[in-house]
């Protein structure tokens, strides 16, 4: 029989565990015969323990489902993550953070970059990810997959309107720091150390010229090379992480 949800498979030991550990939106999990080891046993745990049904299957069913990824013999099927609302990202950072990190996607639709952008923010103490209604990236099991299961660990907003959100955080105290090329200050110049909202545009058009004109600050990744643009989601590691340098530098 055709399997009509291959799309909201999520593969691999790694994301299927960090999804199980989150708490969230699991409901099979398929199983290779045979395998072992402490991250098998930690699944197994936690699937009796939460009573979530899993099944042995074929090698060739993961293979079908990981469309030739490494499924590691272990494929979750996952409903669609659900969105929260903006307040509630906003109280859930500041309940457990004073100078929480967001990142607005303007334009950013390709799923592998928001995959990749969630796991860097994740990776960097971030709190969540605020995408448009429409024109945002999918947040499904492929979006999951690349993010190596951070997705599973942050919050996102969906909103109609990106200026709606913007108001609403500058209200709670956030500060809006657009990533762009159209300034002449560059990251190193520019207080990332408080509560922020970075804003990162789509590669072909940029950050909206309505975004930009309610930032707080524009900030500029230096380029030495020839090509003078780095991927939405490089652009965001390289800024994210000179916001934890700034906070680490200020904590000393």
């Amino acid at each position: 029989m055709e399997d009509n949800n291959i799309g909201n498979y999520l593969y691999g030991m790694h994301p299927v565990l960090e999804a199980l550990r989150s708490g969230k939106n699991v409901v099979k999990v398929l199983l290779k015969q045979g395998l072992e080891g402490p991250q098998f046993r930690e699944l197994m745990e936690i699937l009796n323990e939460r009573k979530i049904q899993f099944q042995f299957v074929p090698v060739e069913k993961l293979a079908k489902i990981s469309r030739g990824g490494a499924h590691q013999g272990v494929a979750a099927c996952i409903s669609d993550l659900e969105p929260v609302s903006l307040e509630e990202m906003v109280n859930n950072a500041l309940a457990v953070k004073d100078n929480p990190v967001f990142v607005i996607l303007d334009g950013v639709s390709d799923v592998r970059n928001f995959g990749a952008i969630a796991r860097t923010l994740e990776c960097a103490g971030g709190s969540g990810i605020i995408l448009p209604a429409k024109g945002g990236a999918a947040l499904n099991a492929d979006a999951v997959k690349t993010s190596a299961g951070a997705l599973m660990r942050l919050d996102v907003c969906r909103v109609p309107n990106l200026k709606y959100a913007i108001y609403f955080l500058k209200q709670n105290g956030f500060r809006l720091v657009s990533a762009t090329e159209k300034t002449d200050r560059l990251i190193y110049d520019v207080d990332l150390t408080g509560p922020v909202a970075i804003v990162l545009g789509s590669e072909s058009k940029g950050i909206s010229k309505p975004v930009l004109d309610l930032s707080d600050d524009r900030a500029a990744i230096p380029m030495s090379g020839e090509i003078s643009s780095l991927n939405v989601s490089a652009a965001a590691s390289v800024v994210l992480f000179e916001a934890v340098r700034q906070r680490k530098v200020s904590e000393r």
